[in-house]
C-alpha cells in the first residue's frame, strides 16, 4: 500500500478513535460481568477471554441502532406490543477480533461508512489493518464486506480472506445490480481469497458451519467456546424467544428458521458464548 494511503488510514483511525471513545467506559451489567470479560476499553468495545480464545466485540455503527418493527412482518402486533418493541428492536452492526494461536482473525468488516468505527476500534486495541492475518467472512451483504475497501483500495493489505464457496458461487451468479460490490471486493482480494467447504477447519482452529437461510452460504464459525453466529439474529429481544420469526433480510426464510433454531440449541447444549453481528451491545449472549 502506498505511503499516502497508509497515512490516510492512520489519521482516519485516530480521528474515529477520539469520537468512538469520547464517552468513556460504560458500566457493566451483571450479565456482562459474568462472562469473565477482561476489558471494556471504551463504548463500542468489549473483550472476553474464553479459554485460549481472546475475542473483542467492535461496534461498527456510530449511532444507536434499532431494527424497525416492519422488518419482522412475521411477528403479530400483539406480540410486538407485549414485548414493548413497537418503536424498534435494539441491535448493532458489529465485527469481532479473535486472537488465538498467536494470530489475529477478524470476522467481517462492517459497513465501511464514513462514520464506521471498526478502524478506530482496532486502533484503540493497538491493532492496524496490516496486523490482521486472517479475515473470515460470514456472508457477502454490504454491512459485512463494506469495510474491506476504501474506494478502489483494499483496507487489509496482509489478510488472507476466507469465505464459503457456496456463498461465493451464489453471489457471482446474481445480476450486476445486486452483486457489483461483491465482485469488486472479491476481485481486489483475489490473490488471497480462499473458498472453503462447510465443515473445514481454518487457521486458528476455527471450524466452519453451514447456517444457510439468511444467504445461501451464510456461515457460523466456532473457535473453542466461542460461536460467531453472524446474522442468525437481527432482533434479539424478539428472535431469541421466537426463532421462528424472520427478518425481511433472510433470503430463504424456511432455511433461516431451521438454522436459527439449530444453533441456538447447539450453543445452549454446549455452553458456548454467542457473538452476533446484530446482537445488541455488547454483542455477546
Amino acid at each position: 500500500m502506498k505511503n499516502k494511503t497508509w497515512r490516510y488510514w492512520v489519521v482516519a483511525s485516530i480521528a474515529l478513535l477520539l469520537v468512538g471513545c469520547g464517552g468513556g467506559a460504560k458500566k457493566q451489567t451483571n450479565e456482562e460481568a459474568s462472562m469473565d470479560s477482561t476489558t471494556m476499553a471504551c463504548d463500542g468495545l468489549k473483550t472476553l477471554q474464553l479459554d485460549g480464545v481472546k475475542v473483542t466485540w467492535i461496534q461498527d455503527n456510530a449511532k444507536e441502532r434499532l431494527m424497525e418493527r416492519t422488518l419482522f412482518a412475521d411477528a403479530s402486533d400483539e406480540l410486538i406490543d407485549s414485548l414493548k418493541l413497537a418503536d424498534g428492536i435494539p441491535s448493532s452492526m458489529s465485527t469481532f477480533l479473535v486472537e488465538t494461536d498467536g494470530v489475529r482473525i477478524l470476522f467481517d468488516t462492517g459497513m465501511g461508512a464514513p462514520d464506521s468505527r471498526l478502524l478506530s476500534g482496532l486502533a484503540s486495541l493497538g491493532v492496524t489493518p496490516a496486523d490482521i492475518k486472517y479475515l473470515y467472512l460470514t456472508h457477502f451483504h454490504g454491512d459485512h464486506i463494506g469495510g474491506m475497501m476504501k474506494g478502489d483500495s483494499i483496507v487489509f493489505p496482509n489478510a488472507e480472506v476466507y469465505a464459503s464457496k457456496v456463498e461465493y458461487d451464489a453471489w457471482l451468479k446474481m445480476p450486476s445490480d445486486r452483486n457489483a460490490q461483491v465482485v469488486k471486493t472479491m476481485n481486489a482480494y483475489k490473490d488471497r481469497l480462499h473458498l472453503f467447504e462447510f465443515g473445514e477447519t481454518l487457521p486458528g482452529n476455527v471450524v466452519t458451519m453451514n447456517a444457510e437461510g439468511h444467504t445461501p452460504g451464510h456461515t457460523v464459525y466456532q473457535a473453542g467456546k466461542l460461536l460467531v453466529i453472524a446474522d442468525l439474529i437481527h432482533g434479539a429481544a424478539l428472535q431469541l424467544e421466537h426463532p421462528e420469526i424472520c427478518a425481511s433480510y433472510d433470503m430463504d426464510k424456511d432455511a433461516a428458521v431451521k438454522s436459527r433454531k439449530h444453533f441456538l440449541r447447539y450453543a445452549k447444549e454446549n455452553g458456548l458464548t454467542m457473538a452476533g453481528m446484530h446482537l445488541p451491545p455488547p454483542g455477546f449472549k
